[in-house]
């Protein structure tokens, strides 16, 4: 797992390896210029475009100093600076780095309290006016100063952190902010870029490894962390010889209407593909057809709506339960069942999360370990409204541990919660999964993976890492906007294939 720091960590990474490494500060603001540098000169090759590096007094603007020094030795010759000085206060290494640039021949203006700033006509703006230690909104000539890059057409490239974002914390809905194009973001990246706050303000970032010391960032053992694909690795069991069907688990999915038998069939069908070596629907009557014709490998209990059967609730490995169940009487009654009867982890998704949001008694009869896959609208039916998704992780983090169950909060950078408070974000996915019916294919890759004896947390963490790279794996290579949920399940196996190899 790549740990994810807040602001605080990350000052004390940096002070811990200028200590013990040993190198200065100035030594480490050089290294990390060079790594941005190495990123910008591959992506920006035209040496005569017209750049503007705009600096701040602290250690940012060191960094953009030294960056527009290492621009001109490698031949950027149309580069000028701006020092946004709007505080006495400097750093030792601004000052120091400053020094060296001027003995060059890049131009260098001051931009001072009282100004009026002049008409910018770069075509790329580099943003080092301040960095990750940001905690309260731009006000002044900052916020002057960070709308009036807003207002022009230049591509804008951030040092390590977007002027005016903050790094971890709540983002105010109306907090100006300089917006990046692409940001270049040292070591990891900063918690908040995971969230959907950080939409309007960053189109992309991308991270360069500065050599702090891993050892101790993973000493201070946060409890944001993010999924690599070594970790999908490390989770995934291979399948043996002389295993058989029983070897794998059954599969119970409650799900689908007669008007919603697609949820139903797509997540029976996940479960399917996911390896779980039984998979069993429980269905109503006209959905049986559907079900025979599409993937007949799937076997079905028939629900009758107005006598459920008696279910053997023993024989099934895990259980899935909402994917287009509706949230009628019987809808309830079946929560109810198998909330009382089945004693595993149970996942919990769509109109079962409605169910326990009208009934929260419901929630303390949760088996331990059970995982709830709510998007946005349905936790906060859950547990409440919130304002921002700070919130809402703070309060994931919380109920998870309270109900110990986990908790993933469906998103571009799918969370998941656990009940030790780990947040674990999911590195794959992208925008042509949001299509209706993803999550239900999410639910039956959980209930597979419940299924064949993961425990919770690897089922959560492996689950949402291979769903989003079998949509990954699609969309990308062949450029695709939209990528269908039946398509990521029938990749699946060929994602689980590649993990294993």
């Amino acid at each position: 797992m790549l740990p994810l720091l807040t602001a605080e960590q990350i000052r004390r990474a940096d002070v811990h390896t200028i200590a013990n490494e040993p190198v200065s500060s100035i030594e480490l603001m050089e290294r990390a210029s060079k790594a941005f540098v190495g990123w910008f000169v591959n992506h920006f090759t035209d040496k005569k475009e017209n750049i503007a590096v705009y600096c701040g007094t602290g250690n940012n603007g060191g960094d953009g100093l030294a960056i527009a020094r290492i621009l001109f030795e490698h031949g950027y010759t149309h580069l000028h600076v701006k020092v946004a000085r709007f505080s006495e206060k400097t750093t030792n290494d601004f000052d120091t780095n400053l020094k060296g640039l001027q003995k060059l021949s890049v131009p260098v203006a001051e931009l001072l309290p009282g100004d009026g700033f002049e008409q910018e006509g770069a075509t790329v703006i580099i943003d080092a006016i301040l960095g990750s230690g940001l905690n309260k909104p731009l006000t002044g000539h900052f916020e002057k100063l960070a709308k009036l890059i807003n207002g022009l057409s230049a591509t804008v490239v951030a040092v390590d952190i977007p002027t005016g974002f903050f790094a971890d914390g709540e983002i105010p809905a109306d907090a100006i902010v300089i917006r990046a194009d692409v940001v270049i973001t040292f070591q990891q990246p900063k918690i908040n870029f995971l969230l959907p706050e950080s939409a309007p303000y960053i189109d992309c970032w991308r991270v360069v490894n500065i050599g702090l010391e891993e050892k101790f960032i993973k000493s201070l053992n946060s409890p944001y962390q993010f999924i690599e694909e070594r970790d999908a690795r490390a989770i995934i069991k291979p399948r043996k010889q002389f295993s058989n069907k029983g070897t794998y688990g059954h599969a119970f999915i409650i799900a689908g209407e007669p008007e919603t038998m697609g949820a139903a069939l797509l997540c029976a069908s996940a479960c399917l593909f996911a390896g779980a070596g039984l998979t069993t629907a429980f269905i109503p009557q006209s959905g049986l057809v559907a079900l025979n014709s599409s993937q007949p490998e799937i076997m079905a209990v028939i629900r009758d709506e107005n006598k459920l059967p008696e279910i053997a609730w023993d024989k099934y490995t895990a259980v899935a339960i909402g994917p287009g169940l509706g949230k009628h009487d019987n809808a309830l009654n079946l929560l109810t069942e198998a909330l009382a009867h089945f004693n595993k982890p149970v996942v919990i998704d769509a109109d079962a999360l409605n169910l326990l949001a009208e009934n929260p008694e419901l929630l303390k009869k949760l088996p331990n370990g059970s995982v709830l896959t709510p998007h946005m609208k349905e936790f906060d039916r859950l547990f409440g409204l919130h304002t921002n998704w700070w919130q809402r992780l703070q309060t994931a983090r919380g109920k998870a541990a309270e109900l110990n169950v986990y908790i993933i909060l469906k998103n571009d950078y799918t969370m998941v919660v656990a009940p030790d408070g780990k947040v674990y974000f999911n590195s794959t996915g992208n925008p042509a999964m949001a299509v209706g019916g993803m999550g239900d294919v999410l639910t039956g890759v959980l209930a597979s993976l419940l299924a064949q004896k993961y425990k919770p947390e690897e089922a959560c963490i492996l689950g949402a890492y291979i769903h989003g790279k079998a949509g990954d794996e699609l969309a990308l290579p062949n450029k695709l906007n939209v990528v269908m949920p039946t398509e990521i399940s029938r990749r699946i196996p060929a994602t689980m294939a590649k993990l294993l190899a």
